[in-house]
């Protein structure tokens, strides 16, 4: 687990971290903005094309070899970007590093699920999601003491050796078998029946294997839900770190230093709750804790719909601004706590019903969805901010019109929320699969 964990940490930390230093890049290469922009969403890009594959090749070609390809892959591709000499470089190298994070995105869950008993797989889960939101919290502040002690190829290069540290762990501690040597043949053997179970729908379920019944309904239903229901939460929470800053700051009135400890809070509620949220979901079962983590996600974001208060306080006095912190720092922190839950919930209940031979896909599966909802969030939301908002000049905008922007966007958001709470209702239990004895 602790390899699987700093495998996890890496590709949000370098998510998050390559957003500061984009002001830097923009000097230092002498193009514009829209261009420098590139470097975040090639990286992104490229993961969310590459990350089913990436799933797909740690089935065909072992989970472990190619996590290990993934962190090698990420670590030289850290140090091309912090070598490149012109933008275009460093966009191609983005690129690769975003491959790279691809790999160990999509075959981290399934480690978790080859390697974890079912009754502990929503811990660990937990502690998954804690690391990728630990890594996602500490880009901003990392990345800006290191573009200050070094400039902007720091922000890459302090991949290098989290890369090689992570790399030599997973090479001593990651299991050669994608699954427990003791349950290899059983393994093995549920995987044929299920293969052959699935062109043939036509027959009676008695007639069904077990694992081949639960493999063709997590094609039909359960996966598709899962993944939709994941793509609106992740586009709702991108929309959080899009409108946040400018709601923090036109709004309230916030200065640098105060919208960066505001916005933290929202990764510092994710990074605390995961765990215990992993927890409540081997307590109570996937599905109802999938469905208090929407619940409280619906409060959270009807909360920040229906909030006024701050651009009324936006020009008071310091209690006044207080107040217009907490009226959205408060809901923010209810929908992220909700978002911890709802995603190892979501995660517990896919990949602890799927045959080893094909949890790499789902997982890479899931991630896809996930990443489709980032670009969701940056591009969609924040298009309907900025209609909200009334004007292209958002940066200048009054505290008035950036409120009635943030309250239209996460009307919008909770609507998707309510959408996804639709759908976990109508989800059918995933049969689980049956546990792998530990040697």
């Amino acid at each position: 687990m602790g390899a699987l964990a700093l495998a996890t940490v890496l590709p949000s930390l370098a998510t998050s971290s390559a957003n500061v230093g984009l002001p830097a890049l923009v000097q230092a290469f002498g193009v514009p903005f829209q261009y420098a922009q590139w470097v975040v969403l090639a990286y992104l890009l490229a993961m969310t094309v590459s990350v089913v594959a990436a799933g797909r090749l740690g089935d065909l070609a072992g989970r472990r070899r190619m996590l290990l390809a993934g962190l090698a892959l990420f670590t030289l591709a850290s140090f091309a970007c912090g070598a490149a000499d012109s933008i275009g470089v460093l966009i191609a190298a983005r690129a690769v590093q975003g491959i790279g994070a691809a790999l160990l995105m999509a075959l981290t869950m399934a480690f978790v699920a080859d390697a974890v008993p079912r009754g502990r797989t929503g811990s660990a889960m937990g502690l998954l999601g804690t690391m990728s939101a630990v890594g996602t919290a500490l880009g901003p502040t990392v990345g800006g003491f290191v573009l200050a002690a070094s400039g902007w190829r720091g922000i890459f290069l302090l991949n290098v050796p989290l890369g090689v540290t992570a790399l030599l762990i997973a090479w001593r501690a990651l299991p050669a078998a994608s699954a427990p040597t003791a349950a290899s043949a059983p393994t093995a053997a549920s995987a044929l029946p299920a293969a052959s179970a699935l062109p043939a729908a036509s027959a009676t379920p008695s007639d069904r294997p077990r694992a081949g019944r639960g493999l063709a309904l997590l094609r039909d239903r359960s996966l598709a839900m899962a993944g939709a229901m994941s793509c609106m939460v992740m586009t709702v929470m991108m929309a959080t770190l899009v409108v946040g800053p400018f709601h923090l700051a036109g709004a309230v009135g916030l200065s640098a230093v105060g919208v960066g400890l505001a916005m933290s809070c929202g990764p510092i509620v994710s990074a605390l709750t995961s765990v215990p949220g992993g927890r409540l979901v081997d307590r109570w079962g996937a599905r109802r804790a999938m469905r208090a983590g929407l619940i409280s996600m619906l409060i959270g974001a009807a909360g920040l719909a229906m909030n006024p208060l701050a651009t009324r306080l936006a020009s008071a006095q310091r209690l006044s601004l207080m107040i217009g912190v907490a009226a959205y720092v408060l809901p923010l922190v209810v929908l992220t706590a909700g978002y911890a839950l709802f995603q190892a919930a979501n995660n517990t209940s896919v990949m602890s019903a799927v045959p080893a031979d094909r949890r790499g896909v789902v997982s890479g599966m899931l991630t896809l969805s996930r990443n489709i909802g980032l670009l969701a969030g940056a591009s969609a939301m924040g298009a309907v901010f900025a209609y909200g908002v009334g004007t292209r000049d958002i940066v200048h905008a009054t505290a008035p019109a950036i409120a009635s922007g943030t309250q239209l966007t996460f009307a919008a958001a909770a609507a998707l929320i309510a959408c996804a709470l639709l759908l976990a209702a109508r989800t059918p239990e995933a049969p689980q699969r049956e546990h792998e004895s530990q040697p």
